[in-house]
């Protein structure tokens, strides 16, 4: 197997790509929206599997979900669709939420635009005043945090990003830092010191797609395999935050929650 690392750097994703094309590999697989679009753009011959990936037929990687059509298919996260549900989730654990910040990578525009314009509907259902800040590299977190502290927000959303994932240790800590209730998409960051986090099963979307690229080593094409969208998402709740951050679960989000971590 050959891997490649761009460490959420934009450029590194196109020339590693090209690079792994150029070796002439059995598949391609491709984690995050980033990955697969630069994926794309290096072969159209090459079998390419997606991973996390949201809106694959928004971002033009395959023509529907049922029936993918040219090289690609893969496994999305429905990133998108959970970024209001997560507002939401944020707001029934605190009710008096006012003010809530969505942290988004600006190295993703698109996917940082598509994030936002999602959270804002949110925002106007649950009539709160949502703020977004961006940041491009681990060390733009602190100041973030910092600002979102200074500017009176209540909450902090994290959109589901590579970067995110990475520095998942700098969010936990942060927001205890600053006292900041954050809700997250991995069961990892909360493990890390968030709040509370909403979203699928990440192990089990990889190990799917293991499955995926099996099938295309035995002879099956991309179009022929259909996008895969989570069926089982995970609520979970950091009750040691909580406590550090002084604030009480209502009885609902215990009622709601598949997991709490003590």
């Amino acid at each position: 197997m050959e891997n490649r690392f761009p460490n959420e750097q934009p450029e590194l994703f196109i020339s590693l790509a090209a690079e792994l094309a150029s070796l002439n590999v059995d598949a391609l697989v491709a984690i995050n929206r980033i990955a697969a679009l630069a994926a794309q753009r290096a072969s159209t011959t090459i079998p390419i599997v997606f991973v996390a990936v949201p809106n694959a037929v928004g971002n033009k990687l395959v023509a529907s979900l049922g029936h993918p059509g040219g090289n690609i298919t893969g496994l999305s996260n429905m990133a998108l669709d959970l970024t209001g549900k997560r507002l939401e989730f944020l707001r029934r654990i605190i009710p008096t939420l006012s003010r809530p910040a969505l942290l988004l990578n600006l190295n993703d525009k698109d996917g940082a635009r598509q994030y936002l314009g999602e959270a804002q509907a949110a925002a106007a259902r649950l009539n709160v005043q949502l703020q977004a800040f961006e940041v491009g590299a681990p060390a733009d977190l602190a100041p973030a945090f910092n600002k979102m502290r200074n500017d009176g927000i209540d909450g902090v959303v994290v959109t589901q990003d590579g970067l995110f994932y990475q520095t998942r240790q700098s969010i936990g800590d942060l927001g205890l830092a600053q006292r900041l209730p954050v809700i997250v998409y991995s069961r990892e960051t909360v493990l890390a010191g968030a709040l509370a986090s909403y979203g699928p099963d990440n192990y089990g979307i990889f190990r799917r797609t293991g499955i995926n690229v099996d099938k295309i080593l035995k002879g099956q094409r991309p179009a022929e395999i259909p996008v895969e969208e989570p069926t089982k998402f995970q609520f979970i709740l950091n009750s040691k935050t909580a406590n550090a951050l002084g604030l009480t679960f209502p009885a609902i989000a215990f009622t709601q929650a598949d997991e709490v971590i003590e």
